[in-house]
């Protein structure tokens, strides 16, 4: 019986963070837009552009992905 209120109480929290989420984010309820480097895509290739040519001074090369913060290390083949 307790099991079924917390379920159902879960459900219902998720329910509304859902539409809250999406009413003030997606729906811009307090105005705004979306930025210029978030919907260009020829930005988003220019800056990874400049990531990919960044020179290193130090170190094994590295792929920088900006949006995820994680480096991998480039092996080489041989």
């Amino acid at each position: 019986m307790a099991a079924g209120y917390i379920v159902g109480s879960l459900v219902g929290s998720f329910a509304i963070a859902y539409v809250c989420h999406t009413f003030v984010s997606d729906k811009k309820a307090f105005g705004g837009s979306i930025p210029k480097t978030v919907s260009d895509k020829e930005w988003l290739k220019a800056t990874d552009a400049k990531f990919q040519a960044w020179p290193r001074t130090a170190g094994p090369p590295v792929i920088m992905n900006p949006i995820s913060r994680q480096n991998f290390i480039v092996k080489s083949t041989e």
